[in-house]
This record gives C-alpha cells, sequence and structure tokens, in this order.
C-alpha cells in the first residue's frame, strides 16, 4: 500500500489558500480510481516546523504532498508556534529528505515559486515536482486531481505530471507550463496485476520490486542472508537486510514496520534458533497481516529452513503462518546457488509458489533440554507440545487459580475467562481445565482462533459456520451442518445447530476451551455479535429459560491476550462476564521450584537476583534457566548482558518496542516510568495499557516498570523527544 502524507500550511499572516477543496480532490480522485485499496491519505493541515520530522518518522510515506505557500529563494512557507509563516529553506529541506531517502519515492510540492525547494530536495529523492512560478488555487487543484487519479491506474510518475498539467489545459487555464518536474531514470512506478490478483514482479531494471528478509544474526543465517541480498541487489531488485540496510542512528521499529508493510516478498531464512525468536514470529504475523489485507496477496511469504528439517517442530503461531506455504531447505552452501537462482526467477516471472498440504509435525518433548517455545501451544490431546505440555514436569502451579477453575468448570453453564500479557501460561492453564473436565467423562474441545482466516472476522455469517464447523468435526456431526445453514439470520442458525445437532444428542456435558479470542477484539462486525452470543448462552444456564438443561452442557474456557487491548477504546470491554482468572508472575518458592527442575541448585541470593532481573515472568524466567542449565552464559553475564543486543532477551525486547513505536503516547508514559525509580503517576488511559503489555505494574494510581531487564532496556532505547 502507497502511503501518501499531505502537509498543509496557511498561516495566517498569508493570503487564504483553498487546501480543504485541494485535499478533498485528491481523496475523490484516489477513491475513484480501480487501485483505490492500493493507497491510503494522511493529512496533517497548519503544519509547524517542528512538526516535520515528528510526523515523517512517525508515518514513513511514501508519497509527501505539500500544500501551501512558496517564497521562492527563500523558501516553503510553513507556520511557527503562533501561527504565523515561518519560511524554510531550500537546503534545510534537501537535508530532511536525505534522512528519507529510503522510504521516499516522490515529494509534491504544491506551492508558488517552489522550483528552486524541487531542485535541492531532487538530490535525494528520484522524483519530485514543483512549480516553476506562481500558480493559482483552481490550476494546482486540477494539477493535483490529475496526478492523482493517474497514479490510481497504475500510471507512472511521469505519465501522471502529463494527466496534471492536461487537465490544466483541459480547464482553459494557461498555466499547464507551471508545473515541473525532476525525475531520474528510470522512474519509478506502479505495475499491473497478472489475473491471479497478485502483483507480477517487475522487470529487474526498473529497481522496485522489494524484498525483505527475515534472519538470525547467526551463521550460518547471517551469510545466507547477506549472499541473497547481494543477488538480489545486482539482480536490481531493492532488498532489506536489517545488518545492511538501517544506518547508525536511524529509528530501528520503524524502519522495520515501513520495509514490512513496502514489500512485495518475505524471505524466510528459518533456522532452529529463527523457530523460537519471538522477533522472528511477529515479523511473519505482520508480513501474512499485509498479505491477507490485500487483493494481490502481497507479501508473497518464501520460507527457506537452513540445517532445520521440515519435521522439526515449530511454534504454533509460525506453524499456523505458514501453513500451506511451500517451503525450501537448505543443508550446505552447496545448495545456495539453486536457491538464489529459484529466488530469482521467481521474482522475474511473478509466478506465486505453490500451495502445498502441511507437513507432519513431530510432537514437541518438554524438558530441560528444550528451549520454551515463546508461543505457547492450544492443542490439548492432538500434536501435544509447546511451552508446558500436559505430561511436562515442568508446569508450576499458581494455587489457587487451577483449584478455581477445577471447581468451576463443573458448574452448569460455567464460563471460565482467563486472560493476561503474552507468554504467562494461558494456554498452559486452559489445556489442563480441559483435561480436568475430561477426566470427568466431558467432552473436551480446544479451538484456536489462530486457525481462522483473516476474511471470517470480517463477516459474522462465515465466522459463527466456521466455529460451528470447529465443534461439529470433533463431535463428528459436521455432515448435518449444512441442513441447519440456511437463512439470514446467522446467530439464530448457530444456535439451533448447537442445540438441536449437538445438545439435544448428547448426555455429557462439552467443554470447549476457545484459544485467542482476542484475535476477534479489532472486529467489531463480528465481536459484538459473538460475544453477545457467549453472554447469552451463559446467562440460559446460570438464570433460566427453556433452554436452561440444554446450555448448563456447555462449559466455556475463554482465553485472550490483554495486549489485544492497545488499540481499543478503553471503555470498550471487549467482554467481561464469568469467572475472571488473571494470571500473576511466578513468586520467588515458584522460581527456585522451577530452578530445581531444571537441575539447578541454587540458593535465595541468585533466585533473588534472576527475579529481579526479569520478575516472575514465566517465559523469561523459564529461557534464563535453559541457558544457565546449558552453561550457555553463567548468571554474572546473563545478569550483564540482558538488556544488551548481545544478550537471550533482545528478540523479547525488540517485539515489545516495534508495538510501542505505533503507540507514541505509550512510548513517551514508558519512557518516563523507566528513567525513573519509584513509582510515577500516568494517566489512567496509559497506564491500563502498559499493564496490559505487561510492561509496568500497578500501586494505586501508580504505575512501576515491571523488572530491571525492561527499566535499563527502554531507558537506553526510548529517546526524550523533548
Amino acid at each position: 500500500m502507497k502511503k501518501i502524507l499531505i502537509l498543509t500550511a496557511n498561516p495566517k499572516n498569508t493570503s487564504l489558500l483553498r487546501l480543504g477543496d485541494e485535499v478533498r480532490e485528491i481523496q475523490a480522485a484516489l477513491d475513484r480510481s480501480k487501485k483505490r485499496d492500493q493507497f491510503e491519505i494522511v493529512t496533517h493541515w497548519a503544519v509547524r516546523v517542528d512538526d516535520l520530522q515528528p510526523i515523517l518518522l512517525d508515518r514513513t510515506p511514501d508519497i509527501v504532498h505539500f500544500s501551501g505557500h512558496g517564497g521562492g529563494s527563500q523558501g516553503l512557507a510553513l507556520e511557527n508556534e503562533l501561527g504565523e509563516m515561518q519560511l524554510v529553506s531550500s537546503t534545510a529541506l534537501a537535508g530532511l529528505f536525505k534522512l528519507f531517502k529510503a522510504d521516499v519515492e516522490c515529494v509534491f510540492l504544491n506551492a508558488c515559486y517552489s522550483e528552486e525547494q524541487a531542485k535541492a530536495i531532487y538530490q535525494h529523492i528520484n522524483c519530485v515536482v514543483g512549480m516553476n512560478q506562481a500558480i493559482g488555487d483552481i490550476a494546482a487543484i486540477k494539477f493535483a486531481k490529475g496526478f492523482y487519479q493517474a497514479l490510481g491506474t497504475d500510471r507512472t510518475y511521469k505519465d501522471a505530471f502529463e494527466f496534471g498539467c492536461n487537465l490544466i489545459d483541459l480547464q482553459s487555464i494557461p498555466e499547464s507550463s507551471t508545473p515541473v518536474i525532476k525525475l531520474r531514470k528510470p522512474p519509478q512506478v506502479r505495475h499491473k496485476q497478472v489475473q491471479s490478483e497478485r502483483v507480477k514482479a517487475v522487470s529487474p531494471s526498473t529497481g522496485t520490486t522489494r524484498v525483505f528478509i527475515s534472519y538470525r544474526s547467526q551463521s550460518p543465517d547471517r551469510e545466507l542472508a547477506q549472499q541473497f541480498f547481494q543477488a538480489l541487489t545486482v539482480a536490481g531488485y531493492e532488498a532489506f537486510m536489517a545488518g545492511e540496510s538501517i544506518r547508525l542512528g536511524e529509528t530501528w521499529p520503524q524502519r522495520i514496520d515501513a520495509e514490512l508493510e513496502r514489500s512485495d516478498y518475505f524471505l524466510l531464512l528459518l533456522s532452529e534458533q529463527s523457530a523460537v525468536s519471538e522477533m522472528v514470529t511477529e515479523e511473519v504475523r505482520r508480513a501474512k497481516r499485509w498479505r491477507d489485507s490485500r487483493a494481490e496477496q502481497r507479501p508473497t511469504i518464501l520460507p527457506i529452513r537452513v540445517n532445520f528439517p521440515m519435521n522439526s517442530p515449530l511454534n504454533y503461531d509460525l506453524r499456523g503462518y505458514l501453513q500451506n506455504i511451500q517451503q525450501r531447505q537448505w543443508q550446505s552452501p552447496l545448495d545456495t546457488p539453486a536457491l538464489i537462482q529459484e529466488v530469482l526467477t521467481l521474482l522475474s516471472t511473478g509466478h506465486p509458489p505453490a500451495i502445498v498440504t502441511s507437513e507432519p509435525v513431530i510432537p514437541y518433548e518438554d524438558s530441560p533440554d528444550h528451549p520454551p517455545l515463546p508461543v505457547a501451544e492450544p492443542e490439548v490431546y492432538r500434536e501435544p507440545g509447546g511451552s508446558v505440555p500436559l505430561t511436562s514436569g515442568l508446569y508450576i502451579e499458581r494455587p489457587p487459580k487451577e483449584t478455581d477453575c477445577y471447581r468451576e468448570i463443573v458448574q452448569s453453564g460455567a464460563l471460565i475467562r482467563i486472560k493476561a500479557p503474552r507468554q504467562m501460561g494461558k494456554t498452559s492453564l486452559m489445556a489442563r481445565v480441559l483435561n480436568y473436565a475430561k477426566e470427568q467423562g466431558y467432552q473436551a474441545i480446544p479451538i484456536s482462533f489462530q486457525r481462522a482466516d483473516n476474511k471470517l472476522f470480517t463477516n459474522l455469517d462465515q465466522f459463527l459456520r466456521w466455529f460451528c464447523e470447529q465443534i461439529g468435526r470433533r463431535l463428528k456431526r459436521l455432515n448435518q451442518l449444512e441442513d441447519y445453514w440456511k437463512g439470514d439470520n446467522s446467530k439464530d442458525k448457530c444456535i439451533t445447530y448447537l442445540e438441536e445437532c449437538i445438545l439435544e444428542e448428547i448426555d455429557s456435558p462439552i467443554a470447549l476451551g476457545l484459544d485467542e479470542v482476542d484475535l476477534v477484539f479489532p472486529h467489531r462486525e463480528v465481536a459484538d455479535d459473538f460475544f453477545g452470543l457467549l453472554r447469552s448462552w451463559y446467562e440460559a444456564a446460570r438464570y433460566g429459560d427453556a433452554s436452561s438443561d440444554l446450555w448448563a452442557k456447555l462449559r466455556l474456557v475463554v482465553v485472550h491476550s490483554t495486549e489485544a487491548y492497545i488499540p481499543l477504546n478503553i471503555n470498550q470491554s471487549p467482554f467481561n462476564v464469568g469467572m475472571t482468572v488473571e494470571l500473576p508472575e511466578f513468586n520467588s518458592n515458584q522460581v527456585q521450584d522451577l530452578a530445581q527442575r531444571y537441575g539447578l541448585n541454587w540458593g535465595r541470593q541468585q533466585v533473588e537476583q534472576l527475579v529481579k532481573l526479569v520478575g516472575g515472568h514465566p517465559y523469561l524466567v523459564r529461557k534464563a534457566l535453559y541457558h544457565l542449565r546449558r552453561q550457555d552464559v553463567t548468571l554474572e553475564q546473563l545478569l550483564l548482558e540482558a538488556p544488551t543486543e548481545a544478550g537471550i532477551y533482545i528478540d523479547h525486547l525488540r517485539r515489545h518496542l516495534l508495538n510501542l513505536q505505533c503507540y507514541p503516547e505509550l512510548t513517551e508514559a514508558l519512557r518516563q516510568v523507566a528513567i525513573k525509580s519509584k513509582p510515577t503517576e500516568l494517566n489512567s488511559k496509559s497506564a491500563f495499557k502498559l499493564e496490559s503489555m505487561g510492561l509496568v505494574s500497578l500501586q494505586g494510581n501508580q504505575s512501576m516498570i515491571r523488572c530491571d531487564l525492561y527499566r535499563s532496556y527502554f531507558r537506553d532505547h526510548l529517546q526524550d523527544k523533548g
């Protein structure tokens, strides 16, 4: 998707311009175009000089459009703090866009006498449009309209410029020679889709196809990534590899996110180390999110297993993201030339890789000798594995949570809601609750919403049908679903199927474990109705109606991450009925117990040092104990290196940093907490959301950083923007 950033300025001591009309015409032109879904417009009004850097850093646009007054050799007119004119020189503007030359494709200066600024910016940006003299409001608006409506039909920047000039002529306005374009050859272009609705890879000579290379910075991953980077660059493609592409001083999380959004292909080098990397999983998740949200399904994901057999275990998220995607295997440098050639051929033809059925996965045996996976495994009875399987000796109980859940699941119409930040053990607890229900003779059915296609979350009828299919398939009653799925009322179809085909036909209760339901939260068109259904079933069983006996057989365990609250309105609670179970961190005694299970004969001092570093975060504690048991590091080294790039937690920390960069208000709030050694008062919204991410703990109305690991890392990486 191309992001167009429109910056406007009409200082109060300058003549009035029709900036609103210009923005509306641009928006309307793109809305009418056949490629409208491939553009996003972001507008900032009354821009001040101090706004330029933060806006460009935050928005990472492909096209920057300025509407306002120009002052020729004196510069462009922006606003100062009083709303009056402040001129920005050509040299300063050139220096600004030099910092963003890796991101910005085109700068459009729709302002009088802006050719001088265009020439200066053109030193660093491939396409710049300016005006060689004064231009009237109507001509400026028509030129912009013609330019963007041409871009919206896959025209090049040069073509779009000519369409803009022609639209001025068509209006019989004698100003079509006023706009000028500075354009390097070959131009950056848009390319038409192939019939399969994918974007065909462009000719290497255009240099516009972008490939994001995801890899771990160790051998042989790093060397293989460098070989791909060099081969792609030589062939004329634009390759991104963090170690080669991110410059010193550049904002790392924003660059990663921008490159993922812009990429046409996502080359995933998947080794044993990257398979347990939080950051790699997060990159794949974002790449899949962009692919699923676009008609052209971009970026195409290209996984290559690096000394990592096809039947080796993946965490549940990665397995879901890569389901049915063709994978290749690298076993030695002898494989490199053929793999590089295969990727180059695919890019040159634009043909998508073949779709394959998912390979079988070896069950993951959890023991101190295996690294803990960053994402728990929701499948309880099939393909057991993940963080803490039922058979594992590494599961640490957190009384009275387990006992409370066991007591509740046997109650008629029980609804247990397990919530916590990521990696706190929610799915592991759900597995034990379902297993307890199974031991009582119940039908226990785990359903992970990770298995639902993204498109289902925007269509209630399809979503509820998928939900019923999951239940019917496990109970061998799927063949009857088609008879029930007729008519327009989706909720009524779901209720009738469950009542007549499931609940009436079974004698024992059903325990449904609904994992990762937070995937539904952002989609209000489905979330409100679905959670309303769950609430109605719970209330029917508890408070009585004609079907109470049926719904009393249904027991629900609903699991969601509190990190899903971050983009939501703080007052918009997604689901708040039933028994709430909030998972706490491990206490010192539990950490010591787990250390003993890892074969570490620790005293109280070592335990307290680890707890001070990572709190009692279950995943972070287990990760430390795993590496300490293997003698990869000593405790002293761990304490020293943990918040650094060399530490074992760098992927975990980078994932949080990447997520924070989307929310400047939260970033600043966390910085305030990280730099202080005592509790800090934040606004209620920021405090709630940072706690939901697991980064702070609340003490009354004040917030405290969770642990020394977070304090050290975020204090160093969240710079004061003031």
